[in-house]
């Protein structure tokens, strides 16, 4: 379910994965999330500096990576961050990202 929502939103899982990925590079410290949008069931890849500040209103977060140096610190030097970001990948619950998708809300509510 959440490769076919990737590939409704970016046409593939890959361009999805890259463009998380360059999310996560971004310069500064944050997260890199994945929300759906419970409209149109389409994702998108936002950085969030602040847990109050920058979240996109009335979406839902399927997928969140924590890019705060103290995520990684103990593995990684802070130029790391991109290793640090593909080791990331072989650790995600990907069930648990699948039961986070919602199907979009229906015309009229």
């Amino acid at each position: 379910m959440f490769s076919k929502a990737t590939e409704a939103s970016f046409s593939s899982y890959a361009v999805w994965e890259t463009d998380l990925i360059s999310v996560g590079k971004m310069r500064g410290v944050g997260w890199a999330i994945c929300y759906q949008d419970p409209a149109s069931g389409r994702l998108s890849n936002h950085w969030i500096t602040l847990h109050e500040v920058g979240n996109v209103a009335g979406f839902n977060p399927t997928l969140v990576m924590d890019v705060w140096e103290h995520a990684f610190i103990l593995d990684y030097k802070p130029a790391e961050r991109g290793k640090y970001i593909e080791a990331s990948f072989s650790n995600i619950d990907w069930s648990a990202v699948e039961e986070r998708l919602r199907r979009p809300a229906s015309p009229g509510g």
